[in-house]
């Protein structure tokens, strides 16, 4: 189920909301208007089979220390140094 950017012309604010299949246009979530435009949205860049290589904020690495931080363990062979 797609999200999409709404705009509401009546207080100016900014909406994502999940539209499920065909529906009136949705309300404001600040103000309760359906006066909405459409906006172009940004895919998301942590989608899709990359999002679950990429170290995130509190994954350690298998030695213990931080992606990034670990001192002298990312060399080949390692399994800080194995390309994903």
């Amino acid at each position: 189920m797609p999200l999409y950017d709404f705009k509401c012309e009546d207080c100016g604010k900014n909406n994502e909301i999940l539209i499920i299949k065909t529906q009136d246009m949705p309300a404001c979530k600040s103000c309760g208007s359906t006066n909405m435009i459409k906006q172009l949205s940004a895919h998301s860049s942590s989608s899709g089979p990359v999002k679950n290589s990429m170290p995130g904020p509190g994954d350690t690495a298998c030695c213990g220390s931080a992606p990034g931080q670990a001192q002298g363990c990312a060399g080949p062979g390692s399994c800080c140094g194995k390309s994903f």
